[in-house]
């Protein structure tokens, strides 16, 4: 008895299950055919679209400050042109008081031309090719005056004066390794025998202040030495 109890419930559920189904089967199949009412109504056409880009397009958020008719932008000044008007002129000074203008602004006078330079005595040169020769011929004159005041002398560059032999020939030999050749010659001074160290002579005084410059540079104290020929 109770076999047969159970094996009703277990069928009545499975005939309960599909008879569910169907019907959640045949509501489905409902909604998709029917068209729903608050889809159609709030859908939009292709144009509709259009126009409302348009309007975005030309939107204007101040709109709403402005009114409903905006005014239209006030038109650009023209300056009127008057016939016959000139061209402005420079404005008179103001008057000073007593009703006197002042004077205009003082001008700085053109400056003169600049003179030609003009030599020491007062005279322009108006050959200075010419003044070129003369001054090169000065200068020549000027050298052949030295090398005949040259001729008259002999030039030697003396190296040290000693009292001592032995102290002159140990400057001598000090040339003599700086690669100069010296002469040690005697004097009386004051009834004293000086032994001068000295190399020479020389015909020209230029070469002796040359040597002379050498010894400077090398170390060695020295003078220049003129003698009659």
């Amino acid at each position: 008895m109770k076999t047969q109890q159970r094996g009703g419930t277990v069928i009545g559920l499975i005939i309960g299950m599909i008879v569910g189904l169907a019907a959640a089967l045949a509501v489905a199949v409902y909604v998709t055919k029917v068209p729903v009412p608050f889809l159609s109504k709030g859908g939009k056409t292709a144009d509709q679209d259009a126009a409302e880009a348009q309007r975005n397009k030309n939107w204007d958020p101040n709109a709403p400050l402005q009114g409903k008719n905006p005014a239209p932008p006030p038109p650009a000044a023209v300056t009127p042109s008057l016939p016959g008007s000139t061209a402005p002129t420079a404005p008179t000074p103001p008057a000073v008081a007593g009703g006197v203008t002042p004077p205009p602004a003082p001008v700085d006078p053109a400056k003169p031309p600049a003179k030609p330079e003009t030599k020491a005595d007062g005279k322009s040169s108006a050959d200075p090719l010419g003044d070129l020769v003369k001054s090169r011929s000065a200068a020549a004159e000027k050298a052949e005056k030295a090398e005949k005041a040259d001729a008259a002398f002999n030039y030697f560059v003396q190296a040290g004066a000693f009292r001592s032999q032995g102290d002159a020939d140990a400057q001598r030999a000090k040339l003599a390794m700086l690669g100069w050749e010296a002469r040690v010659s005697e004097r009386e001074q004051n009834g004293i025998t000086i032994f001068r160290v000295r190399v020479g002579p020389f015909t020209k005084r230029d070469d002796a202040e040359q040597l002379k410059q050498k010894l400077d540079g090398a170390g060695v104290e020295s003078t220049l030495v003129r003698a009659a020929r």
